[in-house]
């Protein structure tokens, strides 16, 4: 979830609406799949696409670590320590700390074994945001201002969760379970509350479980809708293997689905996508924006990139796509191509704000997410995008605007799968 003028839409909707109760799926869990793939969930070799651009690995090293140090320590840093033992990321400009930004945070730590800081950001969220009864229970409120400690909103949104049970499902197969937290419960509690949504309320299940669809946020009438960047397959095909909790089936079901999705979402010749969609891949209407390619779809580019490494299962046309896509951006200019656009590739009348700002920019966030979309590209690659986010700098732009938060974190989650830093965490031995 992006936009603070959101809160008060996601509040009314939070417990507004009530909807028939659906069935439930997947109630037996299916083997899991052999690996016949050459994917790296199955091979474990994930590719390190900075290094094939012919940067030495202890630059690559030193360019994640102090891409880390500056959205998570440095002086314009996101993460903030709260006493001992909680902390929290905030979407500065904005105000406020969301899901979003928790569980990207507590993604980060998890991918580069940081312990601590995981931890931190998981009882913050916990305290803070997660429902501890009535019909959000196990949901957690998407935005809080962190000067009152005032929740903005006490709605869910279906991304923050998505990363949550992901984050924890890696923790627990990372660092175990008997080190202070136990991460596999704490997932099984997000998804056992989930599954318990009927409708009651107004309150579902995190996914629309006729359409096999992530939905937009999972109470009233926006759990008849979704957003393509919250389409993660890779992290569904994660939830079958790693969950047990007999959904396995459906899982593997909605992974599947959005491949199928995503391909309708991402049609146009420019391969630009809606931020918001109709479950058909449609563009959905909202009452803060017209449709258009704006800071959610940023998203899609990298999401994909994931699913063609870790899984693999829809490889030809994620190339075709990463054509499509990364071509219309350099017929912009590899170097000028601004934020948002109609799918068209035209530029939309209507210029949606980035926080108090409103302006279109070379943004330092789909620069990123552009660039990891280079690992869809058949071998071997073309590696001017990757080039171009080696050569960015997370600073402010000449205008002054700097968003070291979302621009951040998308930086370097790009820079880790570029570099094979982010994998599918299996468990260890402990």
């Amino acid at each position: 979830m992006r936009k603070s003028f959101l809160r008060v839409f996601l509040f009314s909707a939070a417990l507004g609406l009530t909807a028939t109760a659906l069935p439930s799926y997947g109630q037996r869990p299916s083997p899991s799949k052999k690996p016949t793939s050459t994917a790296a969930f199955y091979t474990n070799k994930y590719p390190n696409l900075l290094r094939e651009a012919g940067y030495r690995q202890a630059d690559i090293d030193r360019k994640v670590a102090q891409a880390y140090h500056d959205v998570f320590e440095g002086p314009s840093k996101v993460y903030f320590a709260v006493g001992d033992s909680m902390a929290y990321v905030s979407d500065v400009k904005n105000e406020d700390a969301r899901t979003e930004g928790m569980s990207y945070g507590m993604m980060v730590a998890v991918q580069l074994n940081k312990k601590e800081v995981f931890d931190r950001l998981w009882r913050w969220s916990k305290k803070y945001l997660q429902h501890q009864s009535g019909p959000l229970e196990g949901y957690f409120a998407w935005s809080i201002n962190t000067a009152t400690m005032k929740r903005n909103s006490e709605g869910p949104a279906s991304d923050g969760e998505l990363y949550f049970v992901t984050s924890l499902l890696f923790a627990s197969n990372r660092w175990g379970n008997t080190a202070g937290i136990n991460y596999y419960q704490e997932a099984r509690r997000i998804l056992d509350a989930s599954w318990k949504k009927d409708g009651t309320g107004g309150v579902h299940n995190l996914f629309n479980t006729q359409h096999k669809q992530i939905s937009f946020v999972p109470t009233g009438d926006m759990y008849t809708w979704t957003d393509p960047s919250y389409h993660v397959p890779a992290f569904l095909e994660v939830w079958a293997e790693y969950a047990k909790d007999g959904h396995e089936q459906f899982y593997r079901a909605c992974a599947d689905t959005s491949r199928v999705f995503l391909r309708r979402a991402c049609a146009a010749p420019t391969g630009l996508n809606y931020d918001y969609t109709e479950f058909s891949g449609q563009p959905h209407a909202t009452r803060w924006a017209p449709a258009a390619f704006r800071y959610d779809s940023w998203r899609v580019p990298m999401n994909l990139a994931m699913d063609y490494v870790w899984f693999g299962k829809d490889r030809a046309w994620q190339q075709q796509y990463a054509q499509r896509f990364q071509g219309f951006l350099r017929s912009k200019g590899l170097n000028t191509f601004e934020d948002q656009f109609n799918v068209d590739g035209s530029r939309p009348d209507f210029i949606l704000p980035a926080g108090k700002v409103k302006k279109l920019r070379h943004s330092l966030g789909l620069v990123a997410t552009s660039a990891a979309a280079s690992l869809m590209r058949p071998a071997p690659p073309q590696l001017d995008f990757v080039h171009a986010l080696w050569n960015a700098k997370l600073a402010p732009y000449d205008d002054g605007y700097f968003d070291p938060y979302y621009d951040g974190l998308l930086y370097l989650f790009s820079l880790m799968h570029l570099s094979g830093k982010y994998q599918a965490i299996k468990p260890q031995t402990h």
